[in-house]
């Protein structure tokens, strides 16, 4: 079904060519050309569970609310009408018990059942969130094997490892949320165990706080972390003993020193996040029948064992009229908002008989309460367009106004479904409409209506992240209830075969303004973006569209790296007192890098040699028998690098040979390594031995091979910086390595290339393919890296673009220099 271009005065333009690359490379299927094609599969798959006499019906009304910008999220846009046996569900929670193997007296299951049910979880395309508060603490006693219990961190690292296996087998890097309770024995380990750098990459992690806690805070109380597992005779010696309510006391300290290392790590390191449980528990619709401990991998689903994420965004830019005021008042249209509201209720509903589930546990939780979560996406950039201010009165008053509309449009559309299709089984009127309960505050009327003819779903709300789904299907539309970072950046994309593409990415209010006539150098106030504004203006925002969302809002509070630390702690207390569901912060950290704008200084071309003919013979791979005699040309070459021990320095000699090029001339090719003793504190074993292996290879023809090996090197010490990178617009930024050997072999590489650079292109590419050419090891620009202030946006090392700009955005991984999105949409 092919549809006439729409107008800019429509809200949609012209499509980016970033926006076409992502929609074919991650969603568009063999045979498909474009989103028609891809919006017809989708919309006939979710159609295929209604009557036969329905479908056609059905099909040609999910199609139409797709192109109104009902989307589904990533993993229905991907994989709906395929025939490959992955789930439509982006997410879960698994249960994991306080056994190895089986059930746990409990009923939950063992550790190893766990992780086999999460990596088959996780292999069919779906995230996992874990509460591991089950698992007994270290040094608790075993009584089958007569042992101590090793913790909950250390079979965390199992399920990291597991998730990194199942990764390398499939396209969608696995994601995980582990969440200890805040008053298990282990919980200082789990806190600061990310301040290890590498550790539980696969994780995002949180504490589960209880109001209990949080007063024991604020009257400056002692708190018990307690287990219902037996300690151990070494920590009985120490005074651990058994509560009256059965449970053991481990250890006793004050409330505000375990406050206190959350928050420095929250603050140093961007972990662990807070989910507030008693909020959750006590809001949750279902309270009658589960209790929640976790959530999915990017916080807005707080859901029980083996509970999915069943989720699809409204583009809530198709819903503005008159835009910025150009053509006339702009005005949100409610009327046909709510109308796709309630057409995607119908569709997410679908989506659980049309998906494969990973789990029989997963298929049985679903249909008992039939879960789902209608969403939106682009709040900021609609709030732009509405010619509001996100950060202001008027703004949040707007998207409250929103949200309650949608609220209100999809329980009565659910009600409705179950007028016709049946209520989920688990439900009971009076538990749901209980006092305290989301659903006890909605409208009276509807009330009235859900206790007469029940209800559908258990839950229909939820603010996710949306990062890439909006830039295939929404034009780069803010994501979810975020407001824009950029109006416009430069991402290089790598591509398949190791090249790398640029594209110009432009914000969509950004985009509509200016193909309206408006004068982008001269921006109107309301556009307003993420950094422009304060912290607590982020979580006013949470606070006012929380209380209509019935499960809970993924978004990311951005600070600046000179946030104050009292203020940041203040956050979370914030936060609390706002009843709201959980929080996720940002501060950019030194260690891990930052963002640079150095201005490029002017050089004069190289000269380009002419290329020479393909050589039949490589004079820098050809086997050197044996080191020449006498004296050979060499390099001292003095290295600047600092860890987080600090600056550090090395000399490393380079000794070069000669070698003729088969058109004449002669190209200075590495053949000898050495390294001075005595440089640093550290065993100078390794020292030597990699020098003598390195200058074997180098006289092996296969240098270049050993050098990228040791690139590979990590350390459990953390990241290494040296050298810069410049990206094509002249951008210098910090170069990093997972090692002191990695950073080693980085110098090494350079010293090759600079030695040749003059003379010719062809072979030291080949010495230096492991590295982009504007990589370099330049002092004065290492000078000036060393000295330049750390800017906000500052972040780990993006895999795309190379920038240390990773931050954490809705929930996800984003790069704020290239735009790249992790794991998420």
């Amino acid at each position: 079904m092919k549809r006439d271009p729409i107008t800019p005065t429509q809200n949609q333009i012209v499509i980016q060519p970033i926006s076409h690359d992502v929609l074919a490379e991650k969603y568009l299927k063999p045979g498909e050309t474009g989103i028609e094609d891809l919006f017809a599969r989708v919309a006939r798959a979710l159609a295929s569970v209604e009557k036969e006499e329905d479908r056609a019906k059905f099909e040609a009304i999910f199609l139409e609310n797709l192109y109104a910008g009902a989307i589904g999220a990533g993993r229905i846009m991907s994989a709906a009408g395929t025939d490959i046996q992955a789930t439509l569900i982006n997410c879960f929670v698994q249960p994991v018990g306080d056994c190895i193997q089986g059930v746990d007296e409990d009923g939950y299951p063992g550790i190893y059942e766990a992780l086999r049910e999460a990596a088959e979880t996780m292999r069919r395309g779906g995230g996992v969130g874990y509460d591991f508060s089950r698992i007994r603490p270290r040094g608790a006693a075993v009584k089958g094997t007569a042992s101590m219990a090793s913790g909950p961190c250390s079979y965390i690292n199992v399920f990291d490892q597991s998730c990194s296996t199942v990764e390398s087998a499939g396209a969608r890097r696995g994601a995980q949320m582990g969440v200890l309770r805040v008053d298990h024995p282990d919980v200082m380990e789990f806190i600061t165990a990310k301040r290890t750098p590498g550790r539980w990459n696969n994780f995002n992690v949180s504490v589960g706080m209880t109001d209990t806690f949080m007063e024991a805070l604020i009257a400056d109380q002692p708190w018990e972390l307690v287990h219902t597992a037996k300690p151990g005779a070494g920590l009985l010696e120490k005074g651990a003993f058994q509560r009256a309510d059965g449970k053991w006391v481990y250890q006793t300290l004050k409330a505000r020193e375990l406050w206190d290392t959350v928050m420095r790590s929250t603050y140093d390191f961007a972990e662990p996040g807070i989910l507030f449980l008693d909020h959750i528990n006590t809001d949750n619709n279902l309270r009658y029948c589960e209790t929640i401990a976790a959530t999915n991998p990017c916080g807005e689903q707080p859901l029980p064992s083996y509970g999915c994420c069943d989720l699809g965004p409204i583009i809530l830019t198709r819903f503005v009229r008159h835009p910025f005021g150009f053509a006339g008042v702009p005005a949100f249209d409610f009327e046909a908002f709510e109308k796709s509201v309630a057409i995607q209720v119908r569709a997410l509903d679908n989506v659980l008989d049309v998906t494969f589930w990973p789990l029989q546990q997963q298929r049985d939780e679903s249909s008992d309460k039939r879960r789902i979560g209608v969403g939106f996406t682009g709040m900021g950039n609609t709030l732009a367009m509405l010619c509001l201010r996100y950060d202001k009165a008027e703004g949040r008053e707007m998207a409250k106004r929103i949200a309650t509309s949608m609220r209100d449009a999809a329980y009565i559309a659910s009600v409705a479904l179950a007028q016709e299709k049946g209520a989920f089984p688990k439900f009971d009127a009076d538990g749901y409409l209980e006092a305290g309960t989301f659903a006890s505050r909605l409208p009276a009327a509807l009330q009235q209506s859900i206790r007469k003819h029940g209800i559908r779903n258990s839950h229909l709300l939820s603010i996710a992240p949306t990062g890439t789904v909006s830039l295939a299907f929404a034009d780069n539309a803010s994501n979810g209830i975020e407001p824009p970072f950029s109006w416009m950046y430069k991402r290089k994309k790598r591509e398949g075969d190791g090249t790398y593409t640029e594209y110009s990415v432009e914000d969509h209010a950004w985009r509509l303004y200016h193909e309206l006539g408006g004068d982008v150098n001269q921006l109107p106030d309301y556009f307003v973006s993420a950094l422009d504004m304060s912290a607590t203006d982020h979580i006013a925002m949470m606070e006012a569209v929380q209380p209509f969302v019935d499960t809970a809002i993924s978004k990311t509070v951005n600070v600046p790296a000179d946030y104050p630390y009292d203020d940041f702690k203040n956050l979370y207390q914030q936060a609390w007192n706002a009843r709201l569901k959980g929080l996720a912060t940002y501060r950019p950290n030194a260690i891990l890098g930052s963002v640079l704008h150095v201005t490029p200084t002017e050089t004069a071309a190289a000269p380009v040699a002419p290329t020479p003919p393909a050589p039949v013979v490589d004079p820098m791979r050809t086997v050197i028998e044996r080191r020449p005699k006498g004296a050979l040309s060499a390099v001292a070459e003095k290295v600047d690098y600092w860890t987080q021990e600090g600056h550090k320095t090395l000399y490393l000699l380079v000794s070069f040979l000669p070698v003729p090029l088969p058109n004449g001339g002669t190209v200075d090719r590495a053949i000898e390594f050495f390294m001075p003793v005595g440089q640093s504190g550290e065993s100078q074993q390794w020292i030597t031995s990699s020098m003598r292996l390195l200058s074997l290879a180098a006289r092996g023809g296969f240098l270049e091979r050993a050098l990228s090996d040791m690139r590979k090197v990590a350390w459990d010490r953390g990241p290494v910086r040296l050298g810069t990178h410049q990206k094509e617009d002249g951008t210098q930024v910090p170069m990093w390595h997972d090692s002191e050997v990695a950073a080693v072999a980085f110098a090494i590489q350079n010293i090759q290339a600079q030695r040749n650079r003059s003379v010719t292109n062809n072979y030291n590419r080949r010495a230096t393919d492991t590295q982009n050419e504007s990589d370099t090891l330049l002092p004065q620009q290492e000078s000036a890296l060393a000295t330049a202030p750390l800017p906000v946006m500052a972040g780990k090392k993006c895999g795309e673009c190379g920038a240390h700009a990773v931050i954490r955005k809705d929930g996800c991984d984003y790069c704020t220099q290239c735009g790249h999105v992790g794991s998420c949409g």
